[in-house]
């Protein structure tokens, strides 16, 4: 229905017709249409997880996950423009997370960085693909999303391999003071 029409269109009422239940039986599984969008997306997270190949680079990865967008982009923007836009974005950072924090632990085999570090890489990446995630979706998904990522994968290549390395040759030295507390300028990564 989605992909038929906005969000804030659909009623419970035309769920049950549509898929020949009562309101009772859509009522015990869900609170209300919001649940069941967000449990939506949780699946699809689940599964973009589930399919996640240690093979792939980080582009190909997130272009699987952009397939989801790509055959349901009317379902997409309509959520996109309905108040349950945060689900969305909260998709989107799930998958970009999980994707990068994934490949930074890959590449960290190489450059045995510290934990913190590998983090606060990952999710510098995953906040910037999901603000482009966004910005994509919001100028109605015209571009293509292989030659976006494509590209932003050949203007930043190497970039998470040196930002390791130089974790790894540039510790920070209030790690090394095995500090509980974070100092109060630290950004929160967690």
């Amino acid at each position: 229905m989605l992909n038929e029409k906005p969000l804030d269109k659909i009623t419970v009422k035309d769920l049950v017709a549509e898929c020949e239940i009562n309101r009772n039986t859509f009522y015990y599984h869900y609170q209300d249409i919001y649940a069941l969008i967000k449990e939506i997306f949780q699946t699809e997270l689940e599964r973009v997880i589930g399919d996640y190949n240690d093979t792939l680079s980080w582009e190909d990865s997130f272009l699987e996950a952009t397939k989801f967008a790509m055959e349901n982009k009317k379902a997409i923007y309509h959520v996109y423009n309905s108040v349950q836009r945060d689900v969305l974005e909260e998709y989107l950072y799930g998958v970009a997370g999980n994707i990068m924090m994934r490949y930074v632990e890959r590449a960290s085999r190489s450059f045995p960085a510290s934990q913190r570090d590998q983090k606060l890489i990952a999710t510098f990446y995953q906040s910037a693909l999901t603000c482009m995630v966004m910005n994509w979706i919001s100028s109605g998904m015209k571009q293509d999303p292989e030659m976006i990522i494509g590209r932003i994968g050949e203007l930043f290549d190497g970039n998470i391999a040196m930002s390791l390395q130089r974790s790894v040759e540039r510790p920070d030295t209030r790690e090394s003071l095995n500090s509980k507390q974070p100092l109060k300028a630290d950004m929160q990564v967690d």
